[in-house]
């Protein structure tokens, strides 16, 4: 009551008289970040399904990525999903259809500058099994009900390394699926503002000064 009190006076300063013909104030909800509750939720998830070496959270207060690495996301030599993956695939599915406001994911597919080390069917160079891997993780997000229209799929081959070195077990980390749920605000809280809604409108200053002229004569 104290802060509408003071909205109130606030208000009244700039109209030059008193604002009581306000019968109702709405103040928008501070902006919330998500992003920190959304990746405590994915992190108990999975991680009784995955050994720690095998994924990696980063957040940020635009997004929370998954950092799933390859040893533990596909079949040797394949892009075949293994079934631990599938697993805690599922459960980040879960927790993204579960998101409010506006969000997108985006799958990123990445190689190291090895690969592949074998042949695989039906892939031609590191380009396409950068697309491939994480075209089959944004499909099988997308079985488990993930809105499709909220998903696309990039392959950034080998471009974006997390270890430059040769050696070979840091360019093995360097072969990953990274899942961005980029999560943003309600609309109506990205506008930071107060909202009044009034049933009378206030005097302008225009017209206070029609009135005192007519009062003159």
């Amino acid at each position: 009551m104290e802060d509408l009190t003071k909205a109130m006076k606030f208000l009244s300063y700039f109209q030059r008289e008193r604002a009581k013909t306000f019968r109702e104030i709405s103040i928008v909800k501070p902006i919330k970040i998500y992003t920190e509750d959304v990746a405590r939720k994915i992190k108990k998830l999975i991680k009784r399904l995955l050994p720690v070496y095998g994924y990696q959270l980063v957040v940020t207060e635009q997004y929370v990525m998954i950092r799933l690495f390859n040893k533990i996301l596909f079949e040797k030599d394949t892009v075949k999903l293994t079934p631990q993956a599938k697993k805690a695939l599922e459960r980040i599915a879960q927790v993204i259809k579960s998101l409010n406001g506006n969000y997108r994911v985006r799958v990123e597919g990445h190689t190291s500058k090895d690969e592949p080390t074998k042949p695989i069917k039906g892939v031609n160079d590191s380009w396409d099994l950068s697309i491939l891997r994480a075209t089959q993780v944004a499909k099988y997000l997308i079985s488990k009900g993930v809105d499709p229209k909220k998903v696309f799929v990039v392959g950034y081959d080998a471009t974006r390394p997390l270890y430059t070195w040769n050696n070979p077990i840091l360019q093995a980390r360097n072969r990953r699926v990274e899942i961005y749920l980029e999560v943003a605000v309600p609309k109506e809280e990205e506008e930071e503002k107060v909202l009044i809604k009034k049933k009378e409108k206030l005097p302008t200053k225009g017209g206070e000064e029609r009135k005192a002229s007519s009062e003159k004569r």
